[in-house]
C-alpha cells in the first residue's frame, strides 16, 4: 500500500507539472538519488525526485478495537488497521547550468501540495480503494536535521522539501476469529 500511496501522489504532482509547463513527457520520479555504489542514479538527472525517507507508526492516541462484520449468521472478528506516516523527499535533481529550473520545480512543487494538501475519493477517484484520504503537510527541518538527512541519503545537498503524508491505514483483512450469532428466543403469546 505504501508505493500505491507514494505512487497517486508522484502520478498528480506530474500531471499538474506537465500541465503547467506543457511538458510532454514525465519530469517526476519515484527513486533513490543515488545507487548504492554512490553513483547518480540514471532516470533522476532534470527530474522532481520523490523518495521515502522514513516510515513511521502514528503515534496519536486513538482507541481502536477489534472490528466486527456479520455474514450469515456469523460475526467476523479482525485485527484494528495499523496508521503510519510516510515522510517523503522531494527533490529537485537539476545541475549546473540547470539549477534556475530547479528552483522553478521546487516551487512549483511547493504550490502544487499548497493547493492540493489532501487527497481522498472524492478529489481524486483514481486513489487506490484501501486507502482512503492522504494529507501532506510540510516538514521543518533544522540545519542540522537537514544536514543529517542529506548526509545519510548523499551528502550532495539539492533544492528539496520534506512532506510528512498521514495516516496511510494497513489493515490485514486478517481474520482472528469467527463467533456465531446469538439469536434471541421467538417468543408468541397465543390469547
Amino acid at each position: 500500500m505504501i508505493d500505491s500511496a507514494i505512487s497517486h501522489i508522484a502520478n498528480q504532482l506530474n500531471q499538474s507539472l506537465k500541465r503547467s509547463f506543457d511538458l510532454h513527457e514525465d519530469i517526476v520520479v519515484i527513486s533513490n538519488i543515488l545507487e548504492q555504489d554512490g553513483s547518480v542514479v540514471a532516470d533522476v538527472n532534470n527530474k522532481v525526485v520523490i523518495s521515502l525517507v522514513n516510515i513511521e507508526k502514528e503515534t496519536v492516541p486513538l482507541r481502536y478495537s477489534a472490528t466486527a462484520s456479520t455474514f450469515q449468521n456469523r460475526t467476523v472478528v479482525s485485527s484494528p488497521p495499523l496508521y503510519f506516516n510516510l515522510y517523503l523527499l522531494v527533490s529537485a535533481c537539476f545541475s549546473g547550468s540547470n539549477y534556475p529550473e530547479a528552483l522553478k520545480f521546487i516551487s512549483s512543487t511547493i504550490s502544487y501540495f499548497q493547493g492540493q494538501p489532501s487527497f481522498d475519493h472524492q478529489s481524486t477517484p483514481d486513489l487506490d480503494r484501501r486507502i482512503d484520504r492522504l494529507v501532506l503537510d510540510i516538514e521543518n527541518m533544522s540545519f542540522q536535521e537537514l544536514s543529517n538527512l542529506w548526509g545519510m541519503i548523499s551528502g550532495r545537498y539539492l533544492p528539496s522539501i520534506l512532506y510528512k503524508v498521514r495516516m496511510v491505514a494497513f489493515d490485514s483483512g486478517s481474520v482472528k476469529e469467527q463467533v456465531s450469532r446469538l439469536r434471541e428466543p421467538e417468543t408468541s403469546l397465543n390469547p
